[in-house]
């Protein structure tokens, strides 16, 4: 792996960003990208870079008690953002993670990665992209909202190393297959 390492956000930066995203998230339903990526019950969920953890409560509902969410995050905040959300919600199949990168999971075990409004902060994409695919099951999904920067940018960035192509593009929600 690259030594190229991202750093998280200041902790005034992160809360005005959470801010933000509570306000958005009252005019937007979080579920449909989650439903779009194709989660079901019983399944496990990666959400890279999970911020204050709104996607990462809808999928831990959405998957059951039978199923996994596991919230990534850089930001100690965000992973008590998370925590503390779950906790007020009475789930228990969510698991944080504090990482910039490297999320300790075993080989194919994941069926849908999320990464929502994050890749265009992470400094060595590549290889952010090669333990996504690592932890994807054969026949998982990375499911990708584009923030910040170009749909076409992200999508020659997503492809380069030929690890995944586009299952389906629905505007800024690009769901992504793993390359064989």
């Amino acid at each position: 792996m690259s030594s190229e390492r991202t750093k998280p956000l200041s902790n005034i930066t992160f809360r005005l960003m959470a801010f933000f995203l509570a306000l958005h998230r009252r005019f937007v339903d979080v579920r449909k990208p989650l439903e779009k990526a194709g989660i079901k019950e019983g399944q496990t969920i990666l959400d890279f870079g999970c911020g204050p953890g709104f996607y990462a409560i809808a999928a831990a509902k959405m998957v059951g008690p039978k199923g996994k969410v596991y919230a990534l995050d850089i930001h100690p905040l965000a992973v008590q953002s998370v925590q503390k959300k779950a906790k007020n919600a009475g789930l228990t199949n969510i698991t944080t993670i504090l990482s910039d990168r490297d999320t300790r999971l075993p080989d194919q075990s994941i069926d849908v990665a999320l990464a929502y409004d994050m890749i265009h902060m992470v400094q060595d994409k590549q290889s952010l992209l090669r333990e996504l695919h690592r932890v994807l099951k054969p026949d998982g999904v990375l499911s990708v909202i584009v923030g910040h920067i170009k749909v076409e940018d992200i999508l020659k960035i997503l492809e380069q190393d030929s690890l995944f192509s586009v299952r389906d593009r629905q505007g800024r929600l690009l769901n992504l297959k793993k390359a064989k």
